[in-house]
C-alpha cells in the first residue's frame, strides 16, 4: 500500500479519476444505460433527452458518473447467473452495484466497477462457504460500503485506496459471536472510501433504543 503511488497507470495517478478525458466509447456506454433505464421507467422522455444531451456533450468520467449515479445498472441479486458459482466476474462502467437481500454468496467476487459505486448487504445473504475473497477496483470516486451482520467478519488490509480511507465501524463490537464468514478484501478504491459498517437503524429502532442489527 505505502506504493501506491509507483503503480503501473503511468502518471494517471496525478489526475484526480473524476477528472479524466471521457472517451467516445465511454460516451456510448452512458448513453445505452439511460436509454435502458428509460425502457425501464427508470426516466421519463424528458430526463433521458436531458441526461443524454448532456452525455454526449461530457468531457469528463466525472461528468458521466453524475449522470448514471442514481440508476442500478447491475443484474438484480436473484439473477440466476449469479447463483451458485465459485466465482462471480462484474464488469461493469457507471451506475451503481447493489448486492442485497438473500442474495447467494459465492467463494470469491470479482468487481470492476468504471464510474460507480458498490454496495454489498451481506444481512440476509446465503452463506454457503465461510470465506469470500473479494477483489475490487473501483474508479472515479467511487465507494465500497459493506454491510454486515455480527458473525460477518471483513478485513481489509490488502485493499489499497488511493485518495480516501477506510473506515471499519464494527470493529471490537461483535464480542464473542462465532465468525460465519470471513470476508477478505483486496484489490483498489481509486479516490473514494471503503465502509464496513452495520445496518442503518430505522426510526423504531432509534426510539426504542435498539441494535442496529
Amino acid at each position: 500500500m505505502n506504493d501506491e503511488k509507483s503503480s503501473n497507470d503511468d502518471g494517471a495517478e496525478d489526475v484526480p479519476a473524476e477528472g479524466m478525458k471521457a472517451s467516445h466509447a465511454d460516451r456510448d456506454q452512458v448513453v445505452e444505460i439511460l436509454r435502458d433505464a428509460a425502457g425501464d421507467g427508470r426516466l421519463t422522455t424528458e430526463e433521458l433527452e436531458e441526461r443524454v444531451t448532456a452525455a454526449l456533450a461530457a468531457r469528463t468520467i466525472g461528468d458521466l458518473a453524475g449522470l448514471t449515479r442514481d440508476l442500478p445498472v447491475s443484474p438484480a441479486p436473484t439473477d440466476p447467473s449469479t447463483r451458485s458459482k465459485d466465482v462471480v466476474e462484474i464488469n461493469q462502467r457507471f451506475g451503481t452495484l447493489h448486492r442485497s437481500g438473500s442474495w447467494e454468496v459465492p467463494r470469491r467476487l470479482d468487481i470492476r466497477m468504471h464510474g460507480g459505486d458498490v454496495k454489498l448487504d451481506f444481512t440476509e445473504a446465503v452463506l454457503s462457504h465461510d470465506v469470500l475473497d473479494l477483489d475490487v477496483y473501483v474508479s472515479v470516486g467511487g465507494n465500497l460500503v459493506l454491510v454486515v451482520r455480527p458473525g460477518i467478519e471483513v478485513v481489509t488490509k490488502d485493499v489499497a485506496v488511493g485518495v480516501g480511507e477506510v473506515k471499519d465501524r464494527t470493529a471490537g463490537s461483535d464480542g464473542d459471536v462465532p465468525v460465519e464468514l470471513r470476508v477478505n478484501v483486496s484489490g483498489r478504491i481509486r479516490g473514494g472510501d471503503v465502509v464496513v459498517r452495520y445496518p442503518r437503524r430505522t426510526l423504531g429502532q432509534w426510539l426504542r433504543g435498539g441494535n442496529s442489527a
